[in-house]
């Protein structure tokens, strides 16, 4: 699997450690089934950045907190077959994760772990555009975050209950 990682936000260190977005991504693909050869990017850029990724796919003033591209509309695989091919790119916003997770009283890394699921989520082909898809969509984020911080010994507020609507509208072709 090739998750690559790139820090464009100005922000040294980021907020959350590469390797944690890695070790993640890794998590929630392989939970998914997600074929062993696909390639994904996580990118964490700065407010000009994002409101210009933000105007330009939603036609959206100002910056929001994530966004989800994808490229091969790959989607979860089953315990036989699962495609490979790029998933696509997750672009995040460490100072909106920033004020989102203050206002929540959580961490920032809590909040940039939470988007991260949530984009990849995306990238899949989950949506929340509808009450059943939001459902299982924030059913599914909540219970792969927990279980991926518990078995790295950790807890987390950031996990929203399903069906809770997100705390930012997100991004485009297939925010």
């Amino acid at each position: 699997m090739s998750i690559e990682v790139l820090n464009e936000s100005g922000e040294v260190p980021a907020p959350v450690a590469e390797q944690e977005l890695h070790d993640l991504a890794r998590y929630v693909l392989d939970q998914l089934r997600v074929h062993p050869r696909t390639e994904l990017a996580i990118t964490l850029v700065d407010e000009d950045a994002m409101t210009a990724l933000h105007v330009q796919w939603m036609d959206l003033p100002g910056p929001t907190d994530v966004m989800s591209f994808p490229m091969d509309e790959l989607r979860p695989g089953s315990d036989s077959e699962s495609a490979e091919g790029v998933l696509g790119d997750v672009v995040l916003c460490p100072s909106v994760a920033r004020a989102q997770a203050r206002a929540a009283g959580h961490s920032v890394e809590d909040e940039i772990l939470l988007l991260t699921t949530h984009g990849i989520l995306h990238l899949l082909g989950f949506d929340h555009a509808e009450p059943d898809e939001e459902r299982e969509m924030f059913e599914l984020q909540r219970t792969l975050l927990l279980t991926y911080l518990a078995q790295r010994g950790r807890t987390t507020t950031a996990a929203p209950e399903a069906g809770s609507t997100p705390a930012a509208p997100d991004a485009p072709p297939g925010h």
